[in-house]
């Protein structure tokens, strides 16, 4: 049975190359533009730091301790392409993805801390002993991903706050929101992570794009018809 994960990334890479998939509005003006082949470079990326750096394994537990970013939603795409299981209420994980390393709840087997800002080259700073620096690791890695174990359709591919689990096969089907052909979509923020990654992946899927921004963000009429894109 197919992975959606992996069928996405084949759509957004082929069919919407050179297309914005992802448009990201943070504070200090901060826009980042991502096309379909961009965004899958990153992912592609991340995955390969995943695999080659980490041991990652289709069946591994991921935390994704993070707030509704463009880094956070490359991340999530990456595990599931990997056929991972990304762990959003703060369960135990094998792995843990945050931007506050210095409060790591538990043990895990490796920790990676994101800075957010966009044009991050290294984390900020210094990190705690064995923090991987997802900034300055991640530009080392391959733009194309090749697994080394096939993912599992049926394994768990998120935990959300709710403790309800859904499998790799379900994730467009049972996790991701409902949206028409080609949307534009405009994602809060503000409402978390896993409510943006619902409704990307919906928008995703049915060939649309995603506008996300910040809580800090003014939703102006500017920017709104700039992005093509309607006020909720």
């Amino acid at each position: 049975m197919s992975i959606p994960a992996i069928e996405l990334m084949t759509s957004l890479r082929s069919g919407h190359a050179t297309s914005p998939r992802l448009t990201w509005y943070g504070p200090d003006s901060e826009r980042v533009e991502l096309s379909g082949r961009v965004l899958d470079n990153w992912v592609a990326k991340t995955s390969n730091l995943l695999q080659d750096e980490l041991d990652a394994e289709p069946g591994m537990r991921i935390s994704l301790s993070l707030p509704a970013h463009w880094k956070s939603l490359i991340w999530a795409l990456a595990a599931w392409q990997l056929g991972m299981e990304t762990v959003l209420d703060g369960g135990d994980a094998d792995l843990l993805v945050t931007d506050d390393p210095g409060k790591v709840p538990g043990k895990h087997d490796a920790v990676i801390a994101v800075a957010l800002p966009a044009l991050a080259m290294r984390w900020p700073g210094e990190l705690p002993a064995g923090v991987i620096d997802f900034a300055s690791e991640v530009r080392m890695h391959g733009d194309v991903f090749m697994p080394h174990s096939d993912p599992s359709a049926d394994a768990v591919a998120v935990q959300g706050r709710d403790g309800r689990r859904h499998l790799h096969e379900d994730l467009v089907t049972g996790f991701a929101s409902p949206h028409e052909d080609g949307v534009r979509l405009l994602v809060h923020a503000a409402k978390g992570l896993e409510p943006a990654l619902a409704d990307s992946l919906g928008a995703w899927d049915n060939g649309g794009s995603v506008v996300l921004v910040h809580p800090d963000v003014e939703l102006t009429d500017k920017l709104l018809a700039a992005e093509r894109v309607h006020g909720e």
